[in-house]
């Protein structure tokens, strides 16, 4: 196949956070692929996104029905809940990754079991089944990478940017801190998990310029000649609350803040 070269376009910044009182917070990264002739999206989101990534995308004159193409780089609820939302596109997930999920079925994990059932009987639904390399071609331009650890079929996907090469990790590295740590916050195999960092790392050095784009941060460079890597952007990311009592009294958190605690 021919190779295509696509315009990244943040939809969705990833926020590298947990809530301490209500469960995860499933901010995930949705990125928008335009390309020669396909439109395609890094991850679809989670439900709490729907109304915003319905007006990102009018933003960028992206009717839902246009989208040709939704690669997923794991089957959790925050990365896979809304591939319905786009009714012509083909879904990519990794073969593995919907054995894993369908098998599992309704279990205490963030698997919408629900939709591992639709993905597994859907006809739009492509499996990808990477070579004896870890690799597979999933469309022109677009690699995707055996990224096992967090799920069993992560996979991570390469993509041939009109700035350079990008990289979406998806949760196989969630954020910063587990890309330089070497470790992960959240795994069924922790072995596999940092093994599939190293690999990471790997990529992200083997081709100069490389832009990472975790499943929940900052998309991040690493410049040749620096000791680390450096954001590509700026967080953006706060929590309106209703404390008093009318509902033109709101408090506002900033959660772009950077300091530790």
């Amino acid at each position: 196949m021919k190779n295509d070269t696509f315009e990244v376009i943040e939809i969705v910044q990833g926020f590298p956070g947990r809530s301490t009182r209500h469960g995860g917070l499933g901010w995930s990264s949705v990125t928008l692929l335009r390309g020669t002739d396909r439109l395609v999206l890094v991850d679809s989101g989670s439900f709490g996104m729907r109304p915003m990534l319905a007006g990102r995308l009018r933003e960028q004159g992206v009717d839902p029905a246009d989208v040709t193409d939704v690669l997923l780089t794991h089957a959790h609820y925050d990365h896979a809940a809304n591939y319905l939302l786009f009714p012509g596109a083909a879904v990519h997930i990794g073969a593995e990754e919907l054995a894993w999920a369908q098998a599992t079925g309704a279990a205490f994990i963030p698997l919408p079991e629900l939709y591992a059932k639709d993905l597994a009987e859907n006809p739009r639904t492509h499996r990808i089944q990477p070579g004896p390399d870890g690799r597979a071609e999933v469309l022109p331009g677009i690699t995707a990478v055996a990224a096992p650890g967090h799920t069993p079929g992560s996979l991570v996907f390469r993509v041939s940017g009109s700035a350079g090469p990008v990289l979406f990790t998806g949760d196989a590295a969630k954020n910063r801190a587990e890309l330089l740590s070497g470790d992960v916050d959240m795994t069924l195999d922790r072995d596999a998990s940092r093994n599939t960092l190293a690999i990471i790392r790997g990529l992200w050095r083997e081709l100069p310029g490389t832009v990472v784009v975790p499943g929940h941060d900052v998309p991040m460079t690493w410049p040749e000649g620096s000791e680390g890597p450096q954001y590509a952007g700026v967080r953006q990311a706060g929590i309106q609350a209703w404390f008093g009592d009318d509902l033109e009294s709101t408090h506002d958190v900033d959660l772009s803040r950077t300091e530790e605690t």
